[in-house]
């Protein structure tokens, strides 16, 4: 530093020469970033080893705290599960069993038995590979051997296990044989002879019984199926799959809450038993519990992932709730599994039309009609998706069977002026005067699309069968040979007595040539088979033609009692609630209704005028009654539950030109003229 230099001038120098001038300077302090890397490094490599070490002492102590297995144990825990029936608690146990003993017969047995009640084929039949190796006589293993290859789809190989059994069969083999029987022939009257003999030799066989009431059941004999399920839980009372299938009888018999609780019980026993949540998840949804039921649905995925029959419920579920988007994802999920299935084509189909899709609505729902032809519910929503897809000739060809009954109702007329719209015969304005006129005639037989002799020759294969010969039935009630519909029906009942179906056809034909007493008779033996909507509707309309209101009120209510969310039943029961002038029960019934149903219904929104209006409350009465006449100006019904709201509201004047309209269209109507004269 010079003379002439200040101290400030040495601090600029020392800093121009460390921020620039010298800049090898900088270079001196990288040492110490190396060195401080290498300290970073040192420190996450003693971390990491710590990490690994505690990962390390931690899978010892929970090494240590689990016991090994102990294999008899583990098949002593199995055997006694089976016996309270808790399969996957059994399945769980033997599988343990057999790991830790994969030489032992027994153990590859039992392990081979629960995977056969869980629907696990593959595994069965690796266990009974083992267990063949570990000295089990072949003999032993068939009949599981069959079941499991059915499981597996492998029908060729199940027939060769079936061949391979001796003359003398137990009763494991003959339940294997009507197994791969209905697998491969789909031959139910082969298949029941089969059970009934197995049973006939080991009447303590509670497996036997039970296949036997779901053969029974599958096939409509609802008396044998309930009687052979009665045996089975009698025998197992602690079998999950007997207790199933007595509340799916149940359900069928006597309606959804009664069912409930034999499927509470199967799952007490086993709460992951798949058949029986399904069961139990579809009856809380019909019932309207729909978080109960998406409950079960999802313990149903646990049980078994990827369920097609769950995420159906949970499409439905959400379809009710009007998400259609959600629901089309899970009905996607099913993998296509549930096509060919009546509820499957309905749901897709109304998924379809919902989202705007009318074509593929058409497909689904086409595809419905064909399994259902006599489905007027199905054909009226094939039409209406045929119109939107511009194809007015196939809707008409499908309204076609509904249009030509006498009791066709408004909505079926309407779709069918849409379709005959444009045409130049007046069809359309026929079918729009008979819709407006309102006044449907007396039912009829549901006509079939083919001739008595074709369907004379077809039930002649399955003579003992109610679904073929029903058809039979209605042909010749059609043609007006009542007598020998009447013979016929009743050699069907003589055939099948524990047939609903039989009982119903019996009923009908009666009811058609005018022997009503007979019919309710035959319809109240149909209806200790199986009380489901068809048969409470006949029963109830035959006491309601008899007379015997008292006996249709109990029938209407019971049926109600078991089936709360039936919308034919509740629109009866707001019926008859009118009728009665119990005002305030019949708004509750039917506004119930219009929630659930919309305001397009012009008979339920005409009942709501006439309900309120009964009740006093005028201002209500009138908007129902204008939104009636809006949908159904013409009908002279509407134009005189109009005046009745008009007259509730204090405006007479308007009341009186709607009664003038109505009597104009319905001459001497005794209703009608009763309210003209009380204004």
């Amino acid at each position: 530093m010079t003379d002439t230099q200040g101290p400030g001038q040495v601090y600029r120098g020392k800093e121009r020469r460390a921020s620039g001038v010298y800049p090898m300077m900088r270079r001196k302090r990288r040492p110490w970033k190396r060195r401080s890397v290498r300290l970073r490094l040192k420190l996450f490599g003693l971390l990491g080893g710590i990490a690994l070490a505690m990962t390390a002492l931690i899978l010892l102590l929970l090494n240590r705290g689990a016991p090994p297995v102990d294999p008899v144990a583990a098949m002593r825990r199995a055997s006694i599960a089976l016996e309270t029936g808790n399969y996957h608690a059994a399945h769980d146990q033997a599988r343990r069993a057999a790991a830790a003993l994969p030489r032992s017969a027994d153990a590859q047995m039992l392990l081979a038995r629960t995977s056969l009640l869980l629907d696990e084929g593959v595994t069965a039949a690796a266990a009974l590979d083992r267990a063949q190796a570990a000295g089990v006589p072949l003999s032993r293993t068939l009949a599981m051997r069959v079941e499991s290859l059915i499981l597996q789809g492998d029908l060729e190989g199940a027939q060769d296990a079936v061949d391979r059994m001796p003359e003398v069969s137990d009763a494991d083999m003959r339940r294997a044989r009507a197994r791969l029987v209905q697998a491969r022939e789909g031959n139910d009257r082969k298949v029941r002879a089969i059970l009934a003999a197995l049973v006939t030799a080991y009447p303590g066989d509670a497996r036997g019984w039970t296949d036997l009431g779901r053969s029974r059941f599958g096939a409509g004999d609802m008396s044998g199926a309930a009687a052979a399920a009665q045996r089975a839980v009698a025998l197992a009372p602690a079998d999950p799959a007997a207790l199933t299938l007595r509340g799916e009888i149940v359900r069928a018999r006597y309606g959804l809450i009664a069912a409930l609780p034999w499927f509470r019980a199967a799952l007490q026993r086993d709460a992951y038993y798949h058949p029986a949540l399904i069961k139990y998840a579809a009856t809380l949804g019909d019932n309207g519990q729909a978080s109960a039921a998406l409950a079960a649905s999802r313990a149903a995925l646990v049980s078994r992932p990827g369920s097609p029959q769950a995420y159906f419920i949970q499409a439905v579920i959400a379809a009710r709730a009007g998400r259609y988007g959600l629901a089309q994802h899970l009905l996607q999920l099913t993998g296509g599994r549930l096509r060919r299935v009546p509820a499957g084509e309905l749901l897709e189909g109304a998924l379809a039309y919902a989202q705007g899709r009318p074509q593929l609505a058409v497909r689904a729902w086409g595809r419905l009609v064909t399994m259902q032809p006599m489905n007027v519910a199905a054909r009226q929503l094939l039409a209406a998706a045929q119109i939107d897809t511009g194809d007015r000739a196939a809707a008409s060809a499908t309204l076609s069977p509904i249009v030509a009954r006498p009791d066709a109702e408004g909505y079926a007329l309407r779709l069918a002026a849409r379709a005959a719209a444009g045409r130049d015969d007046g069809a359309a304005a026929g079918l729009l005067d008979r819709a407006a006129r309102g006044q449907p005639g007396r039912s009829t037989v549901f006509l079939p699309d083919q001739s008595a002799a074709d369907l004379l020759a077809q039930a002649a294969q399955t003579p003992d069968d109610p679904t073929y010969a029903i058809a039979v039935l209605r042909a010749l009630a059609s043609t007006g040979r009542g007598a020998v519909a009447v013979a016929r029906a009743q050699a069907l009942v003589r055939a099948s007595p524990g047939a609903p179906a039989a009982q119903l056809a019996l009923g009908d034909v009666l009811s058609g040539v005018g022997r009503m007493p007979e019919a309710i008779t035959a319809y109240a033996r149909a209806a200790d088979l199986t009380f489901d909507e068809p048969t409470m509707l006949r029963l109830v309309e035959g006491y309601g033609r008899t007379a015997r209101t008292r006996d249709a009120a109990v029938g209407l209510g019971l049926y109600l009692s078991q089936n709360p969310q039936s919308v034919a039943a509740r629109r009866l029961l707001g019926q008859w609630q009118l009728r009665a002038g119990t005002w305030d029960a019949a708004i509750e019934t039917l506004e119930g209704l219009r929630v659930q149903m919309g305001s397009h219904d012009v008979a339920l929104i005409r009942d709501l005028a006439l309900a309120y209006a009964g009740a006093g409350d005028g201002v209500v009465a009138r908007r129902y009654g204008a939104l009636a006449y809006r949908l159904a100006p013409m009908n002279a019904a509407v134009a005189d539950a109009y005046g009745v709201a008009l007259m509730a509201a204090g405006e007479g004047e308007g009341a009186r030109q709607l009664f003038d309209k109505a009597l104009a269209l319905a001459p001497g109507d005794p209703a009608i003229m009763a309210h003209r004269a009380a204004l």
